[in-house]
């Protein structure tokens, strides 16, 4: 774990943003946050709702690229909708015009649910990206690893060819620009599920000021863990 000189002190925080690569492991550690008694707010989850049947995004998505851009099930083709946007970025941008906002407003709503003082967590895969994002947090934890690390692992659990999964990959951010952002990096690399999970705890001791399962306090909300991640 490699800590920014900015990210120690005593004063206890409530709204960490949490993001990785595809791959880097960052669902593992969303998990092992709630587990410590945080709030999860999942933005991919929430662009997930937004474009399944009856979601909020897929009018305005059909409007912007066409009828055919929604599957015959109702949702949006993301196999078809993702050839489209890394091949186009005015493509990428009209569609994160009409995902972002609706994304940010529900991340708000979800993170309202949250207990009294419990810490929420934002977990966002474009974090490194969006100024708005960080600014909505007192903290940045950024998961990760080498990219050959993070190719195995998405062809492992997707199927997906190198080539791929390679190109996904390249859309996203850089790691060296998400580690410019991050308050604390977590290498997910080299190390056991066991040694991730106590690298996680002494950092959530040192930002939030209690042990791991302790500071959500009594009015705490629990949730499930995370699903496990399907395929962008």
């Amino acid at each position: 774990m490699a800590l920014n000189g900015s990210a120690a002190g005593p004063r206890a925080i409530r709204h960490i943003g949490l993001t990785g690569g595809i791959g880097s492991g960052k669902s593992t550690v969303a998990a092992l946050l709630l587990e410590c008694g945080a709030w999860l707010v999942d933005t991919d989850a929430i662009a997930r709702a937004l474009t399944q049947p009856g979601g909020a995004a897929l009018a305005a998505i059909a409007a912007a690229f066409g009828a055919s851009m929604i599957g015959a099930d109702g949702a949006l083709d993301r196999a078809r909708m993702r050839q489209q946007v890394f091949a186009d970025a005015h493509a990428k941008a009209l569609l994160e015009s009409i995902l972002h906002p609706l994304i940010g407003a529900q991340a708000a709503r979800e993170a309202d649910a949250a207990g009294p003082g419990q810490v929420v967590v934002f977990d966002v895969p474009l974090l490194a990206e969006s100024a708005h994002w960080r600014a909505r947090v007192e903290r940045v934890l950024v998961v990760d690893c080498h990219e050959d690390t993070q190719c195995r692992r998405v062809m492992q659990r997707s199927g997906w060819s190198e080539a791929a999964t390679r190109a996904v990959i390249a859309q996203q951010a850089p790691r060296a620009q998400r580690r410019a952002i991050a308050d604390a990096v977590l290498y997910n690399e080299g190390i056991t599920p066991a040694q991730l999970a106590v690298e996680l705890r002494l950092l959530w001791a040192l930002w939030v000021g209690e042990g791991c399962g302790r500071a959500a306090g009594a009015g705490a909300v629990e949730q499930s863990p995370p699903a496990p991640r399907a395929p962008p």
